[in-house]
């Protein structure tokens, strides 16, 4: 069974952090709408990194068959610095005893061994280089609503600095700022090339590899300024037809209230009992569209309610 073409869309929640900031804002939250508009957004590194990491820990050391190793991480060599492209290409080679097949032809053994290189593609700018597109490619992820950041400061006991012999210690703690979000819901697009997963020799294994670990990426990787994330909602169309797709997915789902509703003097959502997820339209051009989808599945968290009857297509949770 080969890969065939399709589509994703993934639903996210997040509380209490910002999952992907921006650098040249702070730190606060991406706003790639106007400030009216008073949308946020994650990039699409940011989501493969969560599953960049979860196959990490799940498949260490390439899994049983060694072919999970991840190229895009940031590893150590024994004098704590990163490692390269070169490196890492290199370090994975050693893994599984090819390292004179990788000297002839890197690429084969990156494509053979490496989860992410046959998934997301590659850019190597080790001679010789090469590059190859992946047949797996995300879009932004955008929230369902406007949302406020909110800047916060708070305080640590301990000093940012050690005392000096001879010197007085200081009298109170490191104060600490940052943004944070209360609450928001993204949804990302992301498209499967059937075409460009044959040129990499991704297969059905690393698809459903790839979607266990958005869902379960998103459940893994945290931290205290990402904030408490959970997968809502995960959708995921295989097509007929290898040239087919209906796009744009995520305009075919909307939130209950609608949009005005939180645009009305200053409301915001808080938490998942303020909201209820319309996927109506989604249903609908699935079923105008069946004849060139070969299968659609969806994953559905417990506490997300959902407006239409997804019982055609629902999944069980992994």
């Amino acid at each position: 069974m080969t890969v065939r073409n399709g589509e994703i869309l993934f639903v996210k929640s997040v509380k209490d952090g910002i999952p992907n900031r921006d650098p040249l804002q702070d730190s606060d939250a991406r706003r790639l709408f106007p400030e009216e508009d008073g949308r946020i957004s994650l990039s699409d590194v940011s989501i493969k990194r969560d599953a960049r990491d979860y196959v990490l820990e799940a498949e260490p050391n390439g899994g049983s068959s060694q072919r999970n190793y991840i190229f895009v991480q940031g590893k150590l060599n024994e004098k704590g610095r990163l490692l390269t492209r070169g490196g890492l290409a290199e370090w994975i080679a050693e893994q599984v005893d090819k390292k004179k097949e990788a000297k002839e032809n890197m690429k084969s053994v990156l494509l053979e061994h490496s989860f992410d290189t046959r998934t997301f593609g590659i850019v190597y700018s080790v001679t010789p280089k090469f590059h190859l597109t992946g047949p797996v490619q995300f879009g932004w992820a955008h929230s369902l609503h406007p949302v406020d950041s909110q800047y916060i400061q708070g305080t640590v006991v301990m000093p940012s600095a050690g005392d000096k012999e001879g010197e007085e210690g200081k009298t109170q703690g490191t104060i600490w700022t940052s943004y944070i979000v209360p609450f928001a819901v993204f949804a990302m697009p992301g498209v499967i090339n059937a075409k460009n997963a044959e040129q990499t020799g991704m297969t059905v294994e690393d698809q459903e590899l790839l979607l266990k670990a958005l869902w379960q990426g998103t459940q893994h990787r945290q931290a205290r300024g990402r904030g408490q994330q959970q997968p809502l909602m995960l959708v995921h169309v295989e097509y007929t037809d290898p040239f087919f797709r209906i796009g744009y997915l995520e305009d075919l789902i909307a939130l209950q209230p609608g949009e005005e509703a939180w645009r009305d003097a200053g409301r915001r959502p808080s938490s998942l009992k303020d909201i209820t997820l319309d996927i109506s339209e989604l249903l609908r051009t699935l079923e105008q569209y069946q004849e060139k989808i070969e299968r659609c599945r969806i994953w559905i968290h417990p506490s997300l309610r959902v407006q239409s009857d997804i019982s055609p297509y629902l999944q069980p949770l992994w």
